[in-house]
């Protein structure tokens, strides 16, 4: 499939009115995904970035490099068997993390906002992202330069409706970052929450998910209820998942669009809550990836959905 080349270097129109993209692009996080934006898993390894990792390493699981590549080809498989195209970020070899390609970028209706990522051994993760998105023909919106911030903590409720998560300067993503979003997307006519949270859960993505229109995976012993609140007034349902499964990535998950959606094997409690909803599950093994500190959601960036 050839598409015309749409690449620039920025196209965010100040105070607003930056067009909407033909092609590529998503207006929320559960219309029927076309085209998925995954990271390598070759040189993957884990790193003490969050709790999750920490307490991998600190407790001394061990980490099997071969089984975390079968893993991630079989999360591959998933998508492609749901119909989703799957681009993959170019491996390098100085990128342990580049498998979480949440957090370099986020996909918006106009472009991809490249982030500002607070670990330094993530910072090239970002660079790489602009690559690819050069070789897809898909336009940067803006860079977050205000401070730091990750792709986790910008989590798209509906069209025109974000909720952003920031941790302050121990956590991931920072309060200044998280504004300067949110004034270049209150320019563009959108409604904007924001929420700080602890550093220990280390994004907001961890915690809210959205299922399919209107339903929503929702941690209530984590969330603060300022945020419930603020999505039950949208009349949007949650299913609630454990902490404990919070804790083990089982709220991190990837709607696919048409009532289906992408999950960890593991996650237990949300498979069966999704089936009674009449959601069709795609349960990949991802067992010795999430040790690391990130889920489904965090391995992924939407480049293409279906307008919400």
């Amino acid at each position: 499939m050839t598409i015309q080349s749409e690449f620039s270097l920025r196209c965010r129109k100040e105070g607003g009115g930056t067009p909407v993209l033909d092609h590529w692009g998503a207006d929320c996080d559960y219309g029927v995904l076309r085209d998925v934006l995954l990271g390598p898993p070759d040189h993957y390894q884990w790193r003490k970035t969050s709790s999750v990792s920490k307490k991998s390493i600190r407790r001394n699981y061990v980490f099997d490099p071969e089984v975390a590549r079968k893993q991630h080809a079989g999360m591959v498989a998933a998508y492609e068997s749901a119909g989703v195209v799957v681009h993959l970020l170019e491996p390098d070899p100085a990128l342990p993390y580049q498998i979480f390609a949440r957090d370099s970028s986020v996909m918006t209706p106009y472009g991809a906002v490249i982030t500002n990522m607070a670990n330094w051994w993530r910072r090239g993760e970002n660079f790489r992202a602009i690559e690819t998105y050069a070789r897809l023909g898909i336009p940067v919106y803006d860079y977050v330069t205000a401070g730091t911030f990750e792709g986790g903590d910008f989590n798209v409720i509906e069209p025109g409706t974000v909720l952003i998560g920031w941790e302050g300067d121990e956590g991931r993503s920072q309060e200044q970052g998280a504004l300067q979003l949110q004034r270049w997307f209150e320019a563009e006519g959108w409604e904007v929450k924001l929420t700080d949270l602890d550093p220990f859960y280390v994004h907001i993505d961890l915690m809210v998910v959205m299922l399919a229109p209107k339903l929503a995976a929702v941690c209530l012993e984590s969330t603060d209820p300022k945020v419930v609140d603020w999505l039950k007034s949208k009349k949007i349902e949650i299913i609630a998942v454990p902490f404990q499964d919070t804790l083990a990535l089982g709220c991190n998950v990837v709607a696919l669009g048409n009532d289906r959606v992408l999950m960890p094997e593991k996650s237990m409690v949300l498979k069966e809550k999704c089936r009674a909803h009449g959601l069709e599950v795609y349960d990949p093994d991802v067992s010795m990836i999430t040790p690391g500190g990130g889920g489904v959601h965090c391995m992924c960036q939407a480049l293409r959905r279906d307008p919400g």
